[in-house]
């Protein structure tokens, strides 16, 4: 057993019965390293990667490597999820280095942290063109020791381009315009053509394989669909969800949807399972069904929520992270199917299943079945030359609660069951977006009842706003970082617009003014990823790109415009502009990349819809509009007269409920009912 046997990381733990001796990143690894003047191995990925599992069993098991890697480094083993900010600067120096990255990403460090080599997966001999990692190793460790000034002087550099990099997206601002000259309806038009280059108008989804949701681009479809009046766009939406829905991506009988798919059709999924992934699917699709009531929208929520409950939820009320994808050495072997073992489990109803799940005896992927859907269940029907389309339906799904119940019997994949802040909070907006699409009283109760549990176990004190980023064994750890602040307060916000308990207004704004305090670089009025209390890093990121997840500057956007509005604070919309200001020529140029920046811009564009409601029947009104589909809309409601909030402020109901419409708190005639609110902000 290793120093790592201490540490509540599942990906740690399996790491802390290697010979190798490592540590987790603590201080007493750079003490180790300086008194030993050692250079440093840090190894970093995460329980469900693949090549991880693969590169521990070929060489960090391996007793003659490890008696190696203890001789001559000081190792250090990362859960890349646990402390993004390290793999942020250790991955941007292997992307320097190499031009590509991954993992798991081995970085090579001097005692003080800098990096002066970086790699992804080694094997244990050489092939692939890369070498072995014996080889990495001897050849670093002599290098190290016998030509010092250039590995120093590599370092020095790498720590150089890694510092500049966060500037170069940021431009300078444009000085003589006002907002409305700056932020035109063109920019967001530029941004969807840019978009629709890279459509698979066949297949959904943006480009070739690998295939990645792209939740927020799709998003971003959505909303420009809406007030550009754009069916190429909301069609391109609907045929991205509706192929992965009937895709393999998608689990066809336990719902959630794998992390990508390795081919361009959806078919074969890279088949771990990420809390994040499927929390924001669940968003996009909540909002897709207000706005198309498509049945297999619903479906896909309500099932991949099952999910969820079933598999990864813990008993407080938190989520866990993700599920592996391997199961007994093998990928995807807890989802695939042979035709006869499903012949076996369902009898005569065996021929109907295997032909609208396209199981076959050949298979579809490697010998073997993954279930997906060629036809809708419809067009299935028509082609079945069955009449009674619900008896259709119903015979499909017990047969997949057949094989669910046969499948919970096979070896289970790994569970990631570290409970993280920030994807717990886009787990909670998750749950909220979808009450608010579907208004099952169950799924605001998750959304509350995790909330609470967020604000409980991840606090350093009831006095205290500063948070930790992961809870496990009721052990919370690690200072709390951009993301987990801004996903924070974005599910506070979500959960007070099905709840309107105002008391939660007043607990985002006391995060966002700790972030504003903590985090916020006032020369770029960009935030920073780590906080200003955090000192084990050798240089402070800004993490600016919308990739796998939203970045915590794009999230604070949308945070400071809701805010804003919601308790009057013109600072915070000023900053807001002001962040847009400095990244609107790389939003237009990269408009893949920043997903949500670019919804963002379109709030900006297309000024918040300020939506009050005051009487006595305003939650119950509240509750209908909330099903609405009205992208860029802020809503308060309350049942007494309420002067705290400016957007509350003087407005009285003497005879029935109102319904307030304003721009920037100008507010048109009040309306009684939800036909006369439609016909005002349509």
């Amino acid at each position: 057993m290793n120093n790592l046997q201490h540490e509540t990381s599942p990906y740690l733990l399996q790491h802390a019965h290697n010979p190798v001796d490592w540590y987790a990143w603590k201080p007493e690894a750079f003490e180790k390293a300086r008194l030993e003047n050692k250079p440093i191995l840090v190894s970093i990925g995460y329980s469900t990667c693949h090549w991880c599992h693969v590169m521990e069993r070929e060489s960090f098991e391996n007793k003659e490597v490890a008696a190696f890697m203890n001789e001559h480094f000081v190792n250090i083993k990362v859960d890349r999820e646990e402390r993004p900010d390290v793999d942020q600067i250790y991955m941007e120096a292997c992307q320097i280095i190499s031009g590509s990255g991954g993992w798991p990403l081995n970085c090579f460090l001097l005692p003080d942290g800098r990096p002066f080599y970086a790699g992804t997966y080694f094997p244990p001999e050489g092939k692939y063109n890369r070498p072995s990692w014996t080889q990495v190793l001897q050849n670093l460790s002599n290098a190290y020791n016998t030509r010092r000034e250039t590995v120093e002087s590599q370092a020095a550099r790498l720590v150089e381009v890694i510092q500049k990099s966060d500037t170069s997206l940021v431009g300078n601002q444009i000085e003589g315009l006002e907002s409305n000259q700056i932020f035109t309806p063109v920019i967001l038009q530029n941004i969807f053509h840019s978009l629709k280059n890279r459509f698979d108008s066949e297949n959904g989804g943006f480009g070739g394989a690998p295939k990645f949701p792209g939740t927020m681009s799709l998003e971003y479809l959505l909303n420009y669909a809406h007030f550009f009046k754009d069916e190429t766009a909301r069609k391109q939406v609907e045929l991205s969800l509706d192929k992965m829905i009937m895709g393999g991506i998608y689990d066809q009988i336990g719902g959630g949807f794998a992390r990508y798919s390795v081919d361009a059709k959806w078919l074969v999924p890279h088949f771990e399972k990420m809390l994040y992934d499927n929390a924001l699917l669940i968003a996009l699709l909540s909002e897709a069904y207000k706005l198309t009531k498509k049945e297999i929208y619903k479906e896909t929520i309500e099932e991949t929520l099952e999910w969820v409950e079933r598999e990864m939820t813990s008993d407080e009320g938190g989520f866990f992270s993700a599920l592996d994808a391997d199961s007994e050495g093998v990928e995807g072997k807890f989802y695939i199917w042979d035709k006869q073992e499903i012949e076996e489990i369902l009898g005569k109803d065996a021929d109907l299943f295997c032909q609208f799940y396209d199981v076959s005896k050949r298979g579809n992927w490697e010998g073997k079945n993954i279930l997906n859907r060629k036809q809708t269940l419809k067009e299935f029907a028509h082609w079945y030359n069955v009449e009674e389309e619900e008896v259709l339906k119903s015979q499909i799904k017990e047969g997949g609660k057949k094989l669910l119940e046969v499948r919970a019997q096979r070896i289970r994949p790994g569970l990631d069951d570290k409970i993280l802040l920030d994807w717990n909070a886009l787990q909670c907006t998750a749950y909220a977006k979808a009450y608010s699409a579907l208004g099952n009283e169950k799924y605001k109760e998750a959304a509350e009842r995790n909330l609470k549990f967020l604000l409980n176990k991840f606090s350093k004190g009831q006095e205290s706003v500063s948070l930790f980023h992961t809870y496990k064994n009721a052990d919370a750890q690690y200072d709390a970082f951009l993301n987990d602040y801004a996903f924070l307060i974005e599910a506070i916000l979500n959960v007070y617009e099905i709840s309107f308990d105002t008391h939660l207004l007043k607990q985002a704004e006391l995060h966002t003014e700790y972030v504003l305090k903590n985090f916020l670089d006032e020369a770029t009025k960009l935030f920073y990823f780590t906080s200003s209390i955090q000192k084990d890093l050798i240089v402070r990121r800004k993490d600016l790109y919308d990739s796998a997840i939203p970045s915590g500057n794009s999230t604070m956007i949308h945070n400071l415009q809701k805010l804003g509005v919601l308790l009057g604070k013109e600072n915070y919309k000023e900053l807001a502009s002001e962040m847009l200001m400095n990244l609107r020529d790389a939003i237009e140029k990269y408009p893949s990349s920043f997903g949500k920046w670019s919804t963002g811009l379109m709030n900006q564009v297309f000024a918040l819809n300020e939506i009050a409601i005051v009487g006595e029947n305003a939650n119950e009104l509240a509750n209908e509009i909330i099903f609405e589909f009205l992208p860029n809309r802020v809503l308060m409601a309350t049942e007494v007269p309420n002067d705290d909030f400016p957007l509350l402020e003087g407005k009285i109901s003497e005879e029935g409920t109102h319904i307030y419409i304003c721009k920037n708190y100008a507010c048109q005639k009040p309306v009684k009912t939800i036909e006369e609110f439609r016909q005002l902000v349509n």
